[in-house]
């Protein structure tokens, strides 16, 4: 098995910081055994000077109990919290991928890391003060309690206060590694950075993308470097592209919405087209998933039992049934949010695309297959118009990100892509 941040794609200087932060959590944890340890009957000075020269470095340098791991899409927020935090549980302290602590912290087994990923739209306050109570408490490995918040851009307000008090008096032996898109106070309050180390991470170049799906994922070199290339860099996304023919199909769709917009009503049907689009490719990833939970859910309240009460148990369950539907419900409205973004990302590279050619840019188009359409765009459009259309795609995307309808911010912007 490779060390654990193998798959942190392009993110060199990080790896680098993170492997360094961990090196020295272990020194903290060496010398606490140190402290707790039994003095020796006797002392000799050239030993202890050999000790301080060989641990020279100060054990708490390069460790604190807070951090938070920025980034655009794809960058590999989660995946370098994740390895940071198998790095910390790692016995050797470097994140080896294979000792118990990094094997079980990246299969997410692990009983000393918290993994919150959200569901729904948000992440509320109950769910973060029972996170923050459990991880107050001591770690049963013996090293350190890890609390990954990925999308902690999420936080409602009073699930945001209750996080900061436990970074602002935390554990001993707690470390908290946030994800969020950028410090900027609309994803990260200001307080709650304040206190917490950043770990800036970039767009992986498509080179280092393909290189990774040929590697890792045995994908032929041509496909990896075409998918890394529409994947702009998001190693997911690139990955999905490389091995499913739906997202191909889906990809297609939408790069085939330019040259659709023939009129006001082609606008529209365009629009419900595209949201439709993203109804159907949630509902497939998340059908299968409620399947499961509510099954598993029904047999541990007696369904199917044939024993005293069990008939009594399933029907006093319904509020945790529909508590569970609940949040079913609002994972399923994510992932159409989710879906849908995808596509605009795809709709905003072939404008983007369009502009540059406007421009003469000496930049590679990001969709290589749809370069002679986005050409034809850019002698009709000019640069002007091309920046238009940009830009109502990536207000779509803000519309959306602040609540609006999904299906009014979308037929607003076909109707500008439209106009022009």
């Amino acid at each position: 098995m490779p060390d654990v941040f193998a798959d942190l794609v392009g993110q060199d200087e990080a790896v680098v910081e993170l492997r360094r932060a961990a090196a020295a959590a272990a020194a903290v944890l060496r010398a606490g055994a140190a402290d707790r340890a039994p003095a020796p009957r006797t002392a000799d000075p050239a030993e202890s000077a050999d000790a301080d020269a060989s641990g020279g470095v100060d054990p708490s340098t390069g460790m604190t109990h807070a951090w938070i791991f920025t980034g655009p899409p794809g960058s590999g927020r989660s995946v370098a919290a994740r390895a940071f935090a198998a790095a910390l549980q790692c016995v050797h302290g470097t994140g080896c991928g294979e000792c118990p602590g990094c094997r079980t912290t990246m299969g997410g087994t692990h009983a000393d890391v918290r993994l919150v990923v959200p569901e729904g739209l948000s992440i509320g306050v109950g769910e973060m003060r029972a996170l923050v109570l459990r991880a107050a408490s001591t770690p049963s490995g013996g090293r350190w309690q890890v609390v990954v918040i990925e999308d902690a851009d999420r936080l409602t307000e009073a699930a945001g206060n209750a996080l900061l008090k436990a970074i602002e008096e935390p554990p001993p032996r707690t470390v908290f590694l946030l994800c969020a898109p950028s410090t900027h106070p609309d994803d990260i309050s200001v307080t709650i950075r304040s206190r917490c180390r950043v770990v800036p991470l970039r767009q992986p170049p498509a080179d280092a993308v393909a290189e990774v799906l040929a590697r890792r994922d045995g994908i032929a070199p041509d496909v990896a470097q075409w998918a890394a290339a529409a994947a702009q860099g998001h190693v997911g996304r690139a990955r999905r592209l490389a091995r499913d023919p739906e997202a191909r199909k889906r990809r297609e769709a939408v790069l085939a919405v330019p040259r659709r917009l023939t009129g006001v009503g082609a606008a529209f049907d365009a629009a419900s087209a595209l949201i439709e689009a993203a109804e159907a490719e949630a509902e497939a990833s998340v059908t299968e998933a409620d399947t499961t939970e509510r099954a598993a859910l029904e047999t541990a309240l007696g369904a199917g039992g044939t024993g005293r009460g069990a008939s009594g148990a399933i029907r006093g369950a319904a509020g945790q049934l529909k508590e569970l539907e609940k949040r079913q419900k609002s994972r399923a409205t994510r992932a159409q949010r989710d879906a849908l973004d995808r596509a605009l990302v795809d709709l905003a590279g072939f404008y983007r695309d369009a502009l540059t050619m406007a421009l003469r840019a000496p930049v590679a188009p990001v969709h290589t297959d749809t370069a002679a359409l986005a050409g034809a765009g850019a002698q009709k459009w000019d640069a002007e118009g091309s920046l238009r259309r940009l830009e109502a795609v990536l207000a779509c995307r803000a519309a959306i990100e602040a609540n609006v309808k999904p299906r009014i911010a979308v037929e607003a912007m076909m109707l500008a892509l439209w106009k022009g």
